[in-house]
């Protein structure tokens, strides 16, 4: 497994209706909703942020075919919306109309059109998704121990949820067809530490041992 982004995307909200603080990569924006959802409209609400997201992307994509091909098309714009259907399945509608502004051959226009609907935001939005949800825990469960002289890896397992980030980004310490499936030699520390900071649930954890420990201490307590 390899995330899309080196840093996830995040949020945070308050008590106040319905500001949301989004940080990215490289700066943040305000997400909130608009007054008739009891919102104050202090930033794009959630939906017009996926429009957007579409939109964007598919401007991009059309703004390297065009560049690529050395058309002289100077501006092209977008106009991105949604609806349901109330069928079985709820579904929804997105609708994106291209704004040609520049002077564009048909042949362009055709050829552009189809571009844009293979813009790499679609491909996901049409393709296999699946949200997960994710919540650290705390507190006490029985613990499984795996350590060698410098690091100890501690594992819930009444805890884990199942990510498979551990398994997937460092497979050569955690192996799950095996018993005894994490081994701290794999890898070293800082890396082995890196990785069990990446767990959501809390069902990985880890401490430096101040004294060497035999490896064989892989116990439950």
């Amino acid at each position: 497994m390899q995330y899309k982004l080196e840093n996830p995307i995040h949020g945070s909200i308050g008590k106040e209706k319905y500001v949301c603080t989004i940080e990215w990569r490289n700066g943040k924006f305000i997400s909130d909703e608009p007054p008739s959802v009891g919102g104050n409209d202090t930033g794009p609400d959630p939906f017009s942020l996926l429009l957007s997201s579409l939109a964007a992307c598919k401007l991009i994509t059309l703004r390297m075919y065009i560049d690529r091909k050395g058309w002289e098309i100077e501006r092209i714009a977008i106009n991105a919306n949604m609806y349901q259907e109330k069928n079985e399945t709820n579904t929804t509608i997105i609708d994106c109309d291209l704004l040609f502004i520049s002077p564009v051959t048909e042949e362009q226009k055709l050829r552009l059109m189809e571009i844009a609907k293979n813009c790499p935001i679609s491909k996901i939005l049409q393709g296999d998704i699946k949200v997960r949800i994710f919540g650290f825990r705390e507190g006490d469960a029985k613990t499984i121990k795996y350590a060698n002289e410098e690091i100890t890896v501690l594992w819930k397992p009444e805890f884990c949820q199942h990510s498979t980030r551990c398994w997937t980004q460092l497979p050569q310490v955690f192996k799950p067809k095996d018993r005894k499936w994490i081994d701290p030699n794999g890898a070293p520390a800082d890396r082995i530490q890196e990785q069990v900071l990446r767990c959501p649930s809390g069902a990985l954890l880890f401490k430096y041992n101040e004294e060497k420990i035999p490896i064989e201490s892989d116990t439950a307590t």
